[in-house]
């Protein structure tokens, strides 16, 4: 008896959990065969998650679908797609091209002037906009990459025998030339445009480690060779090209006392603390850059609208968004302004419900004393959904792309000096030429899945996470988020994998 009742609960068991089914599918246009990039795969009212640039996504449902369940899939210039849950299940879905009725639009807009629009859309910026404070369930994606494109470093002059050509030859070539990487996390965001509260659930880093031991290894090496070489009380000295000289104060660094054991410990302690809230406080600054360049506020850099006088607008076409008539505006710069794109104006409430941008000038350029520095990327798109309850907008998707470049070409010098040795107070000299340039590339990627609206009261008794360290991968682990909602990785992600020494 107590043998059926083991295996009858097992039975049980096995049965309650494969209602948690996982759907991977792939969203695709019914006559091109193309994926379709950002659209949105919605689950219910309030509910629901944004295809990847490749037409993918995934979801976990918590119970097995019956045949009433289903999702339905929008897109600009699609149809409406009603899908059954119970046959998505790992298979590509195809949605059609919606036709435009004319009439009908013209109806609703009683044919407009582009002018007319774009005063439309400015006199309802704070009708269209939720900005109360809210409670929003976020997806944040974030991808790194970095590549070296010259590492010229000469030594001129070595008075430390270690310090040589050969030693900075074999630092160079252990820095990797490209390098990626990617962070994940799950989360509650308690606020609005202005200030926020973030509660991380979970987190992830997927980047090679090895680098990191490149640098620390090469910091010990140098620091053990100062060590040895640099006399106590001495200070090193930095000269740069047109910059004055630097002191450094290096004996309560290198000798080994009581005095610099402590200062040693009550920096580790302090950086422990740092450490708890850290990742929470980094999080919390990129979510703030990305709500501050939404198009509606003062200082975003996309100010198409906020500067509407400045950019030259052009009505292309009509389409259908979320059931929505929709116009499609492009856009571009009068004069030297930064900006040009597309945007999709909902034709009954003038509100903008998708913009896609790029920057047709960089954002910033200097070239000062053999320092150069170009941000010559920023683009990306933004898509809003209509909350049914409140008929205002809020944010759904936002994707941003930033970079740049960089680079040095100038000499330095480091000189120890000794104010307590007799005769020259120099003792060592390093002398450099150094000549390197690399560019970088920054890419957001956020999903709001829900967004209820809440009360101040809710706000301040809102909790923060302070002690989420996210989990380090090697390789893309995609059991990791399984239960969750997560935007689908892209195939970078799924390919990145570190190669083991």
């Amino acid at each position: 008896m107590h043998t059926f009742l083991r295996l009858l609960f097992f039975t049980l068991i096995c049965f309650n959990s494969s209602y948690a089914q996982h759907i991977s599918s792939r969203v695709l246009d019914k006559k091109t065969l193309e994926p379709i990039p950002y659209a949105t795969v919605q689950f219910s009212q309030y509910d629901g998650i944004i295809t990847n640039e490749e037409g993918r996504f995934s979801y976990s449902l918590e119970k097995a679908p019956t045949s009433q369940d289903s999702l339905i899939i929008s897109s600009v210039g699609y149809d409406r797609t009603a899908f059954a849950l119970n046959t998505t299940i790992d298979s590509v879905l195809y949605i059609e091209p919606k036709a435009i009725e004319l009439k009908s639009v013209f109806i609703s807009n009683k044919n407009l002037s582009i002018e007319e629009i774009i005063e439309n859309v400015e006199d309802r910026l704070s009708q269209n906009y939720n900005r109360d404070l809210s409670e929003k369930k976020i997806f944040l994606r974030e991808s790194f990459f970095n590549n070296i494109h010259k590492t010229n470093i000469k030594v001129k002059k070595s008075s430390i025998e270690e310090l040589n050509k050969d030693l900075i030859d074999s630092i160079v070539r252990s820095i990797p030339k490209k390098a990626s990487a990617f962070t994940e996390s799950l989360a509650t965001l308690y606020g609005n445009y202005e200030k926020q509260k973030l509660n991380i659930v979970k987190a992830a880093r997927l980047y090679d480690k090895n680098n990191e031991g490149t640098i620390k290894q090469m910091s010990d090496r140098i620091q053990g060779i100062l060590k040895k070489n640099v006399k106590p009380n001495s200070y090193l000295k930095i000269k740069s090209g047109w910059f004055l000289g630097t002191k450094i104060q290096v004996d309560s660094l290198l000798k080994d006392n009581a005095e610099a054991a402590e200062l040693k410990e009550d920096v580790e302690n302090h950086e422990n603390k740092n450490k708890k809230n850290y990742f929470l406080k980094y999080k919390k600054r990129n979510l703030k850059f990305l709500l501050s360049e939404v198009f509606f506020e003062d200082d975003a850099k996309l100010n198409f609208i906020n500067k509407s006088g400045r950019y030259e607008f052009e009505l292309k076409d009509y389409t259908y968004m979320d059931d929505s008539s929709a116009y499609v505006i492009d856009f571009k710069p009068k004069g030297s302004q930064d900006f040009k794109g597309t945007f999709y104006v909902n034709t009954e409430d003038f509100a903008i419900m998708r913009i896609d941008y790029e920057n047709v000038n960089p954002l910033r350029s200097i070239s000062l004393f053999g320092f150069n520095y170009r941000e010559s990327v920023f683009k990306g798109k933004t898509i809003f959904k209509k909350d049914p309850q409140t008929q205002k907008y809020d944010i759904q998707f936002i994707e941003l792309q930033t970079g740049g470049s960089a680079g040095v070409d100038r000499p330095l010098k480091i000189i120890e000096k000794n104010k307590f040795v007799k005769g020259r107070r120099k003792q060592n000299e390093l002398s450099l030429n150094i000549d390197v340039q690399t560019s970088n590339l920054t890419k957001y990627e956020l999903v709001i899945y829900n967004s209820k609206t809440i009360s101040e009261a809710s706000y301040n008794a809102s909790k923060e996470n302070n002690n989420i360290d996210p989990q380090y991968m090697s390789r893309y682990n995609p059991d990791f988020w399984k239960g969750h909602h997560i935007m689908e990785p892209n195939a970078a992600i799924k390919q990145f994998e570190v190669i083991e020494e």
